[in-house]
């Protein structure tokens, strides 16, 4: 198998979680869920249910619709249920790392799924091995699962209590036990975690396309520092930390989320909109047309265009069946992956000035293939802008991040960069435009920019691969 980073020049996040309690349909409406989740993590999915008695679990690598058959779906039981869906490396996709995870302790069997990354997992797992742990997967996960394991209370809320205590970085968590059902969102809130509700039973998700499709209302997002516990006398909430400040992940807003999800009661597709049309004014440009990559892209250069005036034009063409190769490609093949898929409309790009629009730029590399296809088809002149500012920090919060070097922007000048990819001019919304966009004037609480600024919301902690510390 390739490295699919060849072909997909972007961070990609690396799960989705979806949860329901006390619900006769809560595994089809689970196999939904994930499916409206499926863009969050491609690798691996997974459904433990429960009927108050026993657990029944199936996990698969691949996509929800392959893994998830009729047969199996039915061998299911429960009206209580937790899913998952995963993103990895090529490299470490492992069926004992999908998720959810279910552990068999003291006081009885939990399952726990998990959106995030614990930047001092390395540390604890390393502690906890010394103390006699033995990990069964390579995922921070379990690193939780084994401080609710020795946490002296026999109550699963207050034993995951207990271990966020130790915890650091993102998480959304949902923990299903036999007759309750725990949510935990990180003090920093970076990634999306939502309550809703459905024919009378809670189900808590990534994000609220995961409602749309089963039906459910939406009641509100999860709280940083909010602990939720569900069971048949109803919902129970509070606080178990006194230092919760939102910083939410700025990628939920540029690419991560599906357009049609509402992330704190703001609309994703209205929010690249705003992007968009702050780039314009930040760096407008004479040019006959305005073209975005598909599909993240799309709603920024709508923007851009209704900004600027110019007419918007579907240039690009996304063949929605390309999947990964396992026949390894020869370089040529390599270097021309992008073209399996995008398509050019030629009759649209022939003898025009071009402004294309992309939601960032990572290493450069799908970008220099477009604006070269682009050419090809006879433009005219390519001028790229990207509803974002410049990706020059890796990310250790749950996306599937480069090392440091391997960000262009890292160790290219703006110029470089735009002689790099073969475009006419380039330009990235500033720091100061996206605060302005989505903090101003869509009212985000708080936002995670340490990709773009440096500045990390939490600590970071060294661990065998080299992550610096950082404040």
């Amino acid at each position: 198998m390739h490295d699919q980073r060849l072909v997909d020049d972007k961070f990609t996040e690396e799960c989705g979680v979806f949860g329901i309690f006390g619900h006769p349909q809560a595994v089809e409406m689970a196999y939904y869920g994930l499916h409206a989740l499926q863009h969050r993590g491609q690798e691996s999915c997974g459904i433990a249910a429960t009927d108050g008695q026993e657990f029944t679990v199936h996990k698969g690598l691949g996509l929800v619709t392959d893994v998830f058959t009729t047969d199996r779906l039915n061998k299911l039981q429960g009206d209580r249920i937790v899913g998952h869906v995963r993103h990895t490396t090529a490299w470490d996709n492992k069926i004992t790392d999908a998720q959810p995870l279910v552990f068999k302790y003291r006081a009885g069997t939990f399952a726990l799924a998990h959106n995030g990354n614990l930047v001092n997992a390395s540390q604890i797992r390393r502690y906890l091995e010394r103390q006699g742990s033995i990990f069964q997967t390579e995922s921070d996960t379990e690193v939780i699962a084994h401080l609710m394991a020795r946490s002296a209370y026999d109550q699963i809320d207050l034993a995951l209590k207990e271990a966020l205590s130790m915890i650091k970085g993102a998480y959304a968590i949902i923990v299903l036990t036999e007759n309750q059902m725990i949510a935990a969102l990180d003090p920093n809130g970076l990634r999306p975690f939502v309550l809703g509700k459905v024919d009378g039973a809670y189900c808590l998700a990534s994000e609220t396309c995961a409602f749309d499709v089963i039906g459910a209302e939406y009641i509100r997002d999860v709280q940083p520092g909010e602990l939720i516990v569900i069971d048949q006398d109803g919902l129970q909430t509070g606080q178990f930390t006194r230092t919760a400040h939102q910083t939410l992940c700025s990628f939920e807003f540029i690419y991560f989320a599906r357009p049609d999800s509402n992330i704190n009661g703001i609309n994703v597709h209205q929010s690249r909109k705003l992007l968009g049309e702050k780039l314009a004014k930040e760096h407008p440009v004479d040019a006959d047309v305005v073209m975005g990559v598909p599909d993240s892209s799309i709603s920024a250069a709508m923007g851009y265009a209704q900004a600027t005036g110019l007419p918007y034009e579907v240039g690009l063409i996304k063949n929605r069946y390309v999947g990964r190769t396992f026949i390894k490609p020869s370089q040529r093949i390599r270097y021309e992956g992008v073209r399996m898929k995008l398509s050019v409309v030629r009759k649209v790009v022939e003898g025009k000035r071009i402004v294309i629009i992309d939601d960032s730029i990572v290493r450069g590399t799908t970008i220099s293939r477009i604006v070269r296809m682009l050419k090809d088809a006879g433009a005219k002149e390519i001028h790229v802008r990207i509803s974002s500012p410049p990706v020059a920090h890796p990310c250790y919060y749950g996306i599937d991040s480069s090392d440091r070097e391997e960000l262009i922007v890292a160790h290219k000048t703006l110029a470089e960069v735009c002689e790099y990819i073969g475009a006419d001019s380039l330009e990235f919304l500033s720091v100061e435009g996206l605060r302005e966009a989505l903090l101003q004037e869509h009212g985000v609480n708080g936002l995670c920019l340490a990709c773009f600024t440096g500045q990390y919301p939490t600590e970071i902690y060294p661990n065998e691969n080299g992550v610096g510390k950082n404040g």
